[in-house]
């Protein structure tokens, strides 16, 4: 009966101790796979994104115009960059300046072909063109200078941070008229050769006049004998 016992009971201890074994294992290391499966990202409401910016960039003639230096405060970045038209570098510091000390002056500023390309849900690149109507500027020494034209193209780079779409970067350079070609001339039609006069018809020979009838030889009359006479 023992025997029968120990046999029974040393099945049912291996069985225990695998058990153990199993249950106290550490985990499973996490895999790689596992490892770099991210959450994805949010699907950008590009419709929202484009409406909000396309909002901004429209804004900039009234911002210009009432030289609202509060907004550009707003809209800028602390650490924007800029590309101006004639090829200098800008901040934000130099815009708040030059807004609030009224530099900039026009009749009219139209913006027109605006497009927003969507980046993702908190980046985005706004590329457009301005059409300014009498734009001065005003330099150091107080004179107006005129823009070097009346139509722009430009290109802002925006980023949102905590809710707030600022810009970040931006150009813009002139759009400068092609020199108009003279219309080329039309090739002067070859004049006319004159027309070839006529070569002057060969005068006809004279008529050979007809050699003078030669005379008739006179009729060579008949030596006449002279008829002796008598002697007396």
């Amino acid at each position: 009966m023992k025997k029968f016992t120990s046999v029974a009971i040393l099945p049912l201890a291996t069985a225990l101790f695998a058990f153990a074994q199993f249950g106290c294992a550490s985990p499973q290391p996490t895999t790689s796979t596992n490892a770099n499966m991210a959450t994805p990202a949010p699907t950008p409401d590009k419709a929202a994104i484009e409406a909000e910016l396309t909002k901004i960039e429209n804004d900039w003639p009234r911002i210009m115009k009432e030289h609202d230096a509060t907004t550009v405060r707003r809209i800028e970045a602390d650490d924007a960059v800029f590309v101006y038209p004639d090829g200098s570098a800008g901040n934000k510091e130099q815009d708040i300046k030059d807004m609030e000390s009224g530099a900039l002056s026009f009749d009219s500023w139209e913006v027109t072909d605006i497009k927003v390309s969507v980046l993702d849900n908190d980046a985005a690149v706004v590329s457009g063109r301005s059409i300014i109507k009498g734009g001065k500027y005003k330099t150091a020494d107080g004179a107006r200078v005129p823009f070097p034209s009346d139509q722009f193209r430009w290109v802002d780079t925006y980023v949102r941070r905590n809710g707030q779409w600022q810009q970040v970067a931006g150009a813009i350079t002139p759009v400068m008229k092609a020199a108009a070609s003279p219309a080329p001339k039309p090739s002067p039609s070859p004049s006319a050769s004159p027309a070839m006069k006529a070569s002057p018809a060969a005068k006809v020979s004279p008529t050979a006049k007809a050699s003078p009838t030669m005379k008739a030889s006179p009729v060579m009359k008949p030596a006449v004998t002279p008829v002796k006479t008598k002697t007396p």
